[in-house]
């Protein structure tokens, strides 16, 4: 049945920020799809938070699959009948121990490529059209200061590379959508306390979930193709 609720997509969200990002903006009354690669820990994931009160509907989603992601823009279109906002958090860090750039496997940049930036826009070139017919979205790339240029070294080079295309595609995607009530922003969400992060890390899931939030749920006339920490602008 179709539904005049805002749906909320977010991908690999079945742990970690993606599934607190389900849990808060579920709780702001948008209908949630929660998405993972994995069914069986998706499913787990929406019945955890359907345990707190949270209904949150799952789908599978493969971001590197062009199939998937059709597949799951048809839910959409024919279940739900609309999308308003996009998290794209599905990513993945091979290179956390490559040290430097010269010595990097190409074929690590190459699957860090394939999920981080190519499967964000593959997500969103299904996901603006929908927002487009109800002339609203909100869509949020969960990036990372480690694509700021202004930081730039040589080790995680593959995941360095991925944030960095993934901050390019955020001002391609704002530029494509301007002059209309489609805002598209990227965020660095911290050092967070997942399985990406670490136990050592800072940052709670909430505190991590925060600005992505923020940007999902922003009002009209916000900003558009900018970068975000903590809810400030940071330099590119």
């Amino acid at each position: 049945m179709k539904n005049a609720q805002r749906v909320a997509l977010v991908t690999g969200a079945n742990r970690g920020i993606g599934f607190e990002v389900c849990r808060q903006l579920a709780q702001q009354d948008y209908q949630v799809v929660l998405t993972s690669r994995d069914s069986a820990k998706g499913l787990a994931a929406v019945h955890q938070l359907s345990d707190e009160g949270l209904p949150v509907l799952f789908q599978p989603l493969d971001v590197t699959q062009a199939a998937s992601v059709a597949a799951l823009g048809k839910f959409l279109e024919e279940k739900l009948g609309r999308l308003d906002v996009l998290v794209n958090n599905a990513g993945i860090n091979l290179s956390s121990q490559d040290r430097d750039v010269l010595t990097v496997a190409l074929d690590t940049i190459e699957r860090t490529l394939a999920t981080n930036a190519f499967g964000a826009l593959r997500v969103s070139q299904m996901a603006v059209p929908l927002m487009q017919k109800n002339s609203y979205g909100r869509l949020v790339n969960v990036s990372s200061d480690m694509g700021q240029l202004s930081r730039l070294g040589s080790s995680s080079p593959a995941y360095r590379l991925s944030k960095v295309a993934l901050n390019v595609l955020t001002r391609m995607l704002a530029d494509s959508t301007r002059g209309t009530d489609i805002l598209v922003n990227t965020c660095h969400p911290g050092w967070v306390k997942t399985d990406m992060g670490g136990p050592g890390a800072n940052r709670s899931l909430e505190q991590g979930a925060d600005t992505i939030v923020w940007l999902a749920t922003l009002p009209r006339g916000g900003p558009n193709g900018e970068f975000f920490q903590d809810r400030k602008r940071i330099a590119w």
